[in-house]
């Protein structure tokens, strides 16, 4: 009987020591295999989607590193004690069928203000809770302006008692805000930034209280007025009618005081009052639309789209596991406004250093020639320059970097043709010949 048992099977030496350690010997025995055909659905499913969520936010951040170094010389250059630092203009609206207000202010902060950031690049973010504020805020804020600069209201500083000193004058600023930029949060904002645009210029600038004027319009729509009371025809004697009068008449009503108690000494009579005069009107009335709108600040379209409703869920997944796609699109409207106006870093770097260092090769040059001190060993060997050598080489390097500074301002993207109507005529253009076909 024994004989038919096979022989024990030999162990190895690495299973030998693995026993003496005191694992079951059926782990030993076991032998890997396949997973169920469910796990095996369930974790490529979960593996997969890992694998997506983690490639597309390391891209993420990828891309927006890439944009950031790209704008972070602006951050770097130096900034006057007189200028003012680049500001612009964010506007967001409430989406249309979308309870929450912020998600416009929210794609910004997320995409756009890191690029605005790292180019130190200041920014006002005005929301519209409801659908209309964006549109109103704008065409107050053009009146306010339009009749600042007609005289129709002092400038905002003079009405208060602080005089805070201000940098420049009134051209510089407006200047100024028409080298930030106004960035506008998808397409609804654009809507309501245009409509405000429109009013601001094309509308009286007449000042309305609009509390006042519903009031007035809600007072007679006659949703107040009390209802009528058929007259009584019947035949009732005017002691039935006295007796049943519903409220306390001057014949029914006690007197105040008793009389001759008091008896007056004069008898005085009450002016009638005078009637109220007509308010003034406002000079801001007579005042005709603009025919001219001056130029405005250059505008930043941000492609945003806010995803409402059931229908939309795949494509509101579909953008979970793309946010690179958001990222650059962002990253690539903040750094179109970021360049707009800069000078190649370069040049501002190459002044930036320039000046930094020419204090000090002046000390130096001014001590030499007085005679103030020994030239040290290494400047007997390599003389350092003298102060007229120094004006010669500023002239030179300001002269090329002025013409440097002249050329940007021909070819930055924002710069359009500089053409002449004299030259209709004097100027041609090669052109593809005609495509001759040979049969």
């Amino acid at each position: 009987m024994n004989d038919s048992l096979p022989p024990p099977r030999k162990k190895s030496g690495f299973r030998a020591a693995l026993e003496f350690t005191g694992i079951p010997p059926s782990w030993l025995d076991k032998r890997p295999r396949l997973p169920s055909r469910n796990w095996l659905i369930f974790l490529s499913i979960t593996q997969s989607l890992v694998a997506l969520y983690v490639y597309d936010r390391r891209q993420s951040r990828k891309i927006r590193q890439e944009y950031v170094d790209r704008v972070r010389h602006l951050a770097e250059e130096p900034l006057h004690s007189l200028d003012f630092p680049r500001i612009v203009t964010v506007y967001s609206t409430k989406w249309p069928g979308d309870d929450d207000w912020d998600r416009g202010s929210r794609y910004f902060r997320k995409y756009v203000k890191p690029i605005f950031v790292a180019a130190a690049i200041d920014y006002t973010v005005i929301a519209g809770k409801r659908h209309g504020d964006v549109a109103a805020r704008v065409a107050n804020d053009i009146k306010k302006e339009r009749r600042t600069a007609l005289g129709l209201d002092p400038p905002l500083l003079a009405r208060s008692a602080l005089r805070v000193p201000t940098k420049g004058t009134a051209e510089d600023k407006r200047r100024h805000a028409l080298d930030g930029g106004t960035v506008i949060i998808g397409r609804p904002a654009f809507k309501e930034y245009i409509a405000g645009l429109r009013r601001g210029w094309t509308e009286s600038l007449e000042r309305v209280d609009q509390d006042e004027a519903l009031s007035r319009e809600l007072e007679s729509d006659g949703h107040f007025d009390e209802p009528e009371v058929p007259s009584d025809t019947s035949s009732s004697s005017s002691s039935d009618l006295a007796d049943g009068e519903p409220l306390p008449t001057r014949s029914r009503l006690p007197p105040s005081r008793p009389p001759g108690l008091f008896p007056p000494l004069g008898t005085t009579t009450r002016a009638p009052s005078a009637p109220p005069s007509p308010p003034a009107r406002d000079p801001g009335a007579d005042v005709p639309p603009a025919t001219h709108i001056p130029p405005q600040p250059p505008l930043l379209l941000a492609p945003f789209v806010n995803l409402v409703g059931i229908k939309l869920v795949p494509f509101m997944i579909w953008d979970f596991f793309n946010e690179r796609r958001k990222v650059r699109a962002g990253a690539e409207a903040a750094y179109r406004l970021s360049s707009t106006a800069a000078l190649p870093a370069d040049v501002q770097k190459a002044r930036a250093e320039y000046y930094k260092a020419l204090p000090e090769k002046l000390v130096t040059a001014r001590a030499l020639a007085r005679g103030e001190r020994e030239a040290t060993k290494s400047e007997i060997e390599a003389p350092p320059p003298t102060e007229v050598e120094l004006r010669a080489e500023r002239l030179k390097k300001e002269t090329r970097w002025r013409a440097d500074e002249r050329g940007w301002d021909v070819v930055r993207p924002d710069t359009p043709v500089e053409l002449d109507e004299r030259w209709e005529g004097a100027l041609q253009v090669f052109i593809d010949p005609p495509v001759v076909r040979y049969e």
